[in-house]
């Protein structure tokens, strides 16, 4: 859609601080050289989004506006208006308020357009502006995976299951490839990608398989298959993985990639037998997402400068812990590109390759050629490296080889399974490592956790109840500013605008729901931390076999910030929920 009053158009975005002066300058140049609109020659120049665009043009003509870009079209809207409705006028339901339905249009001017929707779902129609792109992913929607999937089945009989067992023969691809299990399969693995799923479980009930994704930490229930159906899925999945398809005793791991929408998606497979038959996890990486920053991650104030301070140590390690999926990883590449200059020599040795960085000298496990993280390490320590990310320390010899490591001038980054930030040194001496050699190499450890963050579509504000405010008092117990001594905690927390400790209330928030976010009030996630140094005075409690409670405790008394404590803290600021924090944190 182009806006009437260009120059009005070219006010908004500087309102919005999308564009400088000099830059609506350019374009007013640029526009009249081409003969061009100006949100053309915006596009040229790269300036700005479509979603941008849009945006300012709804403001510009007094229209409403939606960004449908990752909007996950729910089924109970898609009834009141036809997908060919859809398509044909570029206009799609996204909600309701009250009794009128909510339309997302490229052209919400479109008059016939209004009033056929409106005569054909006996709704009361209000019109939004939405990007061309906005609408096409809603659109696409129009058919959930359920039935796209039962669809993809149709054809199928007793017969395929045997058929899904052939081998990748050159021949058979073709026909492998247009089978309905194949078919079934991928959509799948489609779907999850575009909801930004980061696992999907396939599991095999008694009269039905599940087939579930876990979506910002959640496992939603997508759809139920036929049971018969299941043998031909998992042996199509193991056919991908270059797995054994006749194998069905004991867990089997692949692992194979695919792109969707333009995307490169790697995919983990994990297969295990079940009661009813073999389960099946698929864990979905998206290689083109980029790494991200640390504090785009959610380190904040001193735990910044600690986990700074450590990564450009010239030796040491710095470990990070955590349960699955609770993005360590996600830090360690983030720690690299802080490493990463010309002048350093980086090695990492990953199971899988989650990021590929520019300029660091990646290793991909591969243990059915023996390359282990034991072995890959040794070979390592030969390519004269200067920092070393080993994607898991998983057992003695692994863990043994990174503290030699560390002692010989290396930097090594590395990650563990533990509860919290003071199990890691525990752990290490499960591992057998000398308390000695642990004092001697850590130098930074991580715990952290990751939360579900408001969605800032639907964000509301509320007061917190006087049993939460006393709560949240007792946890941030010299984290919150004074009143009486003017002390701001902001420097040592990383956080700003919070609440006095003399405050009898506090304003905390809530996501209503939205099509944004599908309802949940949530949209996307974000990390809680806590980190400590290891110091003279830790050094003594590991030497002594201390415990980890004993640690905890002298790195809270070394000025340390808890997961809880980082939690309520971005609660809030707005972040995330106090609920979503105590779901992820324990008390300490």
């Amino acid at each position: 859609m182009q806006v009437k009053d260009e120059n009005k158009f070219l006010n908004t975005l500087v309102d919005l601080k999308l564009l400088t002066q000099e830059q609506t300058e350019m374009v007013k140049i640029e526009s009249a050289r081409g003969g061009k609109n100006y949100e053309d020659v915006l596009v040229d120049l790269n300036l700005l989004g479509e979603e941008d665009i849009v945006k300012a043009e709804a403001i510009a003509a007094d229209l409403s506006y939606v960004d449908l870009s990752n909007f996950i079209l729910p089924p109970e809207i898609q009834k009141n208006v036809s997908k060919d409705t859809a398509t044909k006028y570029m206009a799609v339901p996204f909600g309701f308020t009250g009794e009128t339905l909510n339309i997302a249009m490229v052209d919400p001017n479109n008059l016939q357009a209004l009033e056929f929707i409106e005569k054909k779902s006996g709704f009361t129609v209000q019109p939004y502006l939405a990007s061309d792109a906005g609408v096409k992913n809603a659109i696409s929607q129009y058919q959930d995976v359920s039935e796209e999937v039962s669809e993809a089945l149709l054809n199928f009989d007793d017969v395929e299951p045997a058929a899904a067992t052939i081998t990748t023969d050159p021949e058979a691809g073709e026909l492998i490839q247009d089978a309905p299990v194949t078919r079934a399969v991928n959509t799948i693995i489609e779907y999850a990608a575009r909801a930004k799923a980061s696992d999907v479980h396939i599991e095999p009930r008694e009269k039905t398989v599940k087939v579930r994704y876990r979506i910002d930490g959640i496992l939603h229930e997508t759809m139920d298959l036929p049971v018969h159906i299941h043998t031909a899925l998992v042996s199509r999945i193991k056919i991908l993985s270059n797995l054994k398809i006749d194998e069905h005793r004991i867990p089997q791991d692949g692992r194979f990639g695919t792109t969707v929408d333009k995307r490169a998606i790697d995919m983990r497979v994990s297969i295990s037998p079940t009661v009813f038959g073999e389960k099946v996890v698929i864990r979905l990486l998206d290689k083109s997402a980029g790494v991200i920053s640390l504090d785009e991650l959610g380190v904040r104030g001193r735990a910044f400068k600690i986990i700074e301070a450590g990564a450009l140590r010239p030796h040491g390690m710095v470990l990070s812990t955590g349960p699955t999926g609770s993005g360590k990883s996600t830090t360690l590449y983030a720690l690299l590109t802080v490493m990463n200059k010309p002048d350093v020599n980086i090695i990492t040795l990953e199971d899988p390759v989650e990021y590929q960085v520019d300029g660091v000298n990646q290793i991909q496990v591969n243990n059915a050629v023996g390359l282990t993280f034991e072995s890959g390490l040794r070979s390592i320590l030969r390519q004269d490296p200067d920092v070393i990310m080993v994607g898991e320390i998983r057992d003695a010899q692994t863990a043994n080889l990174a503290v030699q490591s560390a002692l010989t001038g290396h930097t090594v980054l590395s990650t563990l399974h533990t509860n919290s930030a003071a199990g890691v040194l525990p752990r290490l001496l499960d591992m057998d490592i000398e308390p000695f050699l642990i004092a001697s190499t850590v130098s930074t450890v991580v715990g952290q956790r990751l939360v579900r963050k408001i969605c800032e579509k639907c964000k509301e504000k509320y007061e917190a109840s006087p049993g939460v405010v006393a709560s949240i008092k007792q946890s941030l117990t010299g984290l919150l500013p004074s009143k009486n001594s003017g002390v701001n905690a902001s420097e040592e927390t990383g956080y700003v605008g919070l609440p006095f400790a003399e405050d009898e209330t506090f304003p905390l928030y809530r996501g209503k729901g939205c099509p944004t976010c599908s309802n949940s009030g949530f949209k996307g996630r974000i990390g809680i931390y806590e980190v400590f140094a290891v110091n003279e005075t830790v050094e003594k409690l590991i030497t002594g076999h201390a415990t980890t409670t004993e640690i905890q405790e002298l790195a809270v008394k070394n000025g340390m910030i808890t997961m809880r404590q980082d939690g309520f803290l971005k609660a809030l600021e707005g972040i995330t929920t106090i609920e979503e924090v105590i779901s992820k944190a324990t008390e300490d």
